[in-house]
């Protein structure tokens, strides 16, 4: 979902909203990480009693798994907990500090699973102690908060407020990405949902399961989505499924942050993907090259920037993400797919980097919307005529991305807009125009029919001609706020068996 800035509520709408998200946030996990360690049924006890038992490896493996379980709960807890004022200061402080502190007890434990026994004993108790501690810091914060339905009632109702708010207030000029912190309080509930799923269970789901070889096998149709929305992504394998003439032959690659990770797979796992298609869970962490030192989006992260989203910027390494690859299709998470893709990785680029659908009309979405062109450099290398493309559907060719070295061009300019004075860097759009000017062939339009999140005057004969569609814009199609006539269009590839829809109040 690239696209420009998201509506910024005004601050007591910001306060209260974000008090009442982590209101439900801390309730849902303390209840989970506050229940005590004793199992109730037999078969646990007796599975518990199996592992006490069981050699030093085994049982620290264990510990290990159960202790970076606590830390992705607890860096989330964190991340929710920061946005609150001063008064949570110290309570974001907690959160983040016992998150660390598992974090770094479990690789401690993973560098220790070859130990005697009598040598791994004060770490096994430590590593109890530490998650005994994580319960309790969840358990204190949960008498403070009120756990009612209500709460979530009512703080969907200001987010769909504000959505409104900032329909009127922009008059059109909507934004296609939400902005991190404005997620709705369901999503979070799902995520959250799932992974309490995995703590009460871990040994049903992988940690890291074995790659399938069809993940590097360049003869398949691969794409590539980049995001920590679940749901949107089940929607998006599951419609390219259906459309496909041979879903075997379709491979996703799904990459998240690392905190979202155990959620996708738990997902993956309850409700395996369609009709033979292949999906493959990433998270950016396991990409090692993704550090400091190469990567001007990172040191710029790490300086403090909040506008740049990593997540959205990670398009720019594909090459070097899927070395194996020639053509990866790059989809946002927020499309549907109604035709079979096949012929995307049949189309002739003439040579250049990137296929895309172009927006521009008339004198409007031309580079000149998108650059600031009172910089030298944006004068001397662009026109501010040229035609400006979209994300949503973008064909890449790898040999020819590494040919022309667009990842050292994108590292150039990223340099140059360390104090924004090039592009909004909450947008990845300026990014991609300037990367890829001179190195773009225009698709035809029916690959890609953008606006079902802001355009309610979309004809249906569009929609239906269209190879994919994109819910771009404020009104996406899990929002209470959806485009009415269009949300069909999306809800129907929703797996409504999964019960945690229903728990965290999704109105499909």
């Amino acid at each position: 979902m690239a696209g420009g800035r998201a509506f910024r509520p005004s601050a007591p709408r910001r306060a209260a909203f974000a008090a009442l998200l982590t209101l439900l946030l801390l309730a849902t996990l303390s209840f989970l990480l506050s229940s005590p360690p004793p199992l109730p049924h037999a078969s646990h006890r007796s599975s518990y009693l199996a592992a006490a038992s069981s050699s030093p490896p085994s049982r620290l493996a264990a510990i290990r798994r159960h202790a970076a379980d606590h830390a992705a709960v607890l860096a989330a807890y964190a991340a929710h907990a920061r946005r609150l004022k001063e008064a949570s200061a110290a309570q974001s402080l907690s959160f983040t500090t016992m998150s660390s502190d598992l974090s770094a007890l479990s690789s401690r434990l993973a560098s220790h699973l070859s130990l005697p026994e009598d040598a791994v004993k004060p770490l096994e108790k430590e590593a109890r102690d530490r998650i005994k501690l994580a319960r309790l810091l969840a358990a204190d914060a949960k008498e403070g908060f009120d756990t009612q339905s209500k709460i979530q009632k009512l703080s969907d109702t200001v987010f769909a407020v504000g959505e409104h708010l900032a329909r009127a207030r922009r008059a059109g000029r909507m934004s296609s990405r939400i902005a991190a912190g404005s997620t709705p309080k369901s999503l979070h509930c799902l995520a959250m949902r799932l992974l309490e799923a995995r703590l009460a269970k871990p040994s049903a789901f992988a940690d890291d399961p074995d790659p399938s070889p069809e993940f590097d096998d360049p003869s398949l149709y691969h794409y590539a989505v980049f995001s920590d929305n679940v749901l949107a992504v089940s929607v998006v394998v599951a419609s390219a499924a259906r459309a496909a003439a041979d879903p075997s032959r379709h491979v996703f690659h799904v990459v998240t942050a690392p905190m979202y990770l155990p959620a996708f797979r738990v997902w993956f796992a309850r409700r395996p993907p369609p009709l033979g298609v292949h999906v493959q869970l990433l998270a950016y962490s396991d990409f090692p090259f993704l550090n400091e030192t190469s990567s001007p989006v990172l040191r710029q992260i790490e300086a403090g920037k909040r506008d740049v989203a990593l997540l959205d910027y990670l398009r720019f390494y594909l090459p070097d993400m899927f070395p194996a690859l020639q053509r990866v299709v790059l989809l946002e998470d927020d499309v549907v797919v109604q035709k079979d893709l096949a012929g995307l990785w049949h189309l002739d680029l003439d040579g250049k980097v990137n296929g895309a659908v172009e927006m521009c009309f008339g004198g409007f979405r031309r580079y000149s919307k998108y650059l600031n062109f009172t910089q030298a450099i944006v004068q001397e290398r662009f026109d501010p005529g040229a035609c400006a493309w979209a994300y949503g559907v973008n064909v890449y060719d790898l040999e020819a991305w590494r040919r022309d070295g667009c990842t050292e061009l994108f590292h150039q300019y990223m340099e140059m807009n360390e104090d924004a004075v090039l592009w909004d860097p909450t947008s990845v759009l300026p990014a991609g125009l300037m990367t890829f000017y001179g190195n773009t062939k225009p698709l035809d339009k029916s690959w890609h029919v953008m606006g079902l999140g802001y355009n309610p005057s979309i004809s249906p004969e569009v929609i239906a001609g269209a190879a994919v569609i994109h819910f771009n814009g404020n009104m996406k199609p899990w929002l209470d706020v959806a485009l009415n006539q269009y949300k069909a269009l999306w809800t129907k590839y929703v797996d409504t068996e999964m019960e945690f829809l229903t728990l965290c109040n999704f109105g499909l």
